[in-house]
């Protein structure tokens, strides 16, 4: 099975995460993701998007970021408007039939565009870094590598740490065989399931930090 084919069943595993599932059931506006910290707020409120890019989940995303711009600047920089071409395109698939192709071409751009919205514990890392606190650094660059979708971004970052981080040299070509175990990958139920245990041992690896 090759990339196109695969890519929407990699994004149904994807968005089995705790945190959408909490969204998911109870919404944006609730207390419960209220009392979340900033970095969680985000991570949903992009997850939300990507999963459903609706009206409401980009309006979402566009007030949490201009409420957060002051304390994270980082957050000025992102243009919310320039998804609705996507949203756009997202419709005029939904009324066409075999459309595979396109869609997970959209998925493509759709996800590298969410990481233009780098995750905030990035912020906290370079924080980190700037303090000397090496371990929180590593620690925190990862978590920020973990809420990444894009092959590219994951990628870049892990090969930006190597420098400070011997063991992201492993994460990479782990990761890179993940990639290839994905787009080789059958749609049958047994090949799904040890796609995904591929896929949370190396995220358990990549959370598993080693002096």
């Amino acid at each position: 099975m090759t990339a196109s084919t695969i890519l929407p069943i990699i994004m149904a595993l994807l968005l089995l995460r705790v945190l959408w599932l909490r969204i998911k059931h109870a919404g944006t506006r609730n207390n419960s993701f209220k009392q979340l910290p900033p970095k969680e707020q985000l991570a949903v409120l992009k997850e939300c998007l990507l999963n459903n890019p609706s009206e409401i989940n980009l309006l979402n995303l566009k007030s949490f970021l201009e409420k957060n711009a002051d304390s994270f600047i980082q957050l000025k920089e992102i243009d919310t408007e320039s998804y609705r071409p996507f949203m756009k395109m997202q419709r005029e698939l939904r009324n066409r039939k075999n459309a595979l192709e396109e869609d997970n071409q959209l998925f493509n751009l759709q996800s590298e565009w969410i990481d233009k919205i780098i995750p905030l514990e990035f912020a906290e890392a370079n924080n980190a870094n700037q303090d000397g606190e090496h371990e929180t650094f590593i620690t925190r660059t990862l978590e920020g590598i973990h809420k990444l979708y894009s092959d590219k971004a994951i990628q870049e970052n892990l090969e930006s740490l190597i420098p400070h981080y011997p063991k992201a040299s492993r994460l990479l070509n782990s990761y890179r065989q993940l990639m290839d175990i994905r787009d080789s990958s059958g749609a049958d139920d047994e090949s799904l399931e040890k796609l995904r245990k591929v896929k949370e041992a190396w995220e358990q690896d990549l959370l598993t930090y080693e002096p």
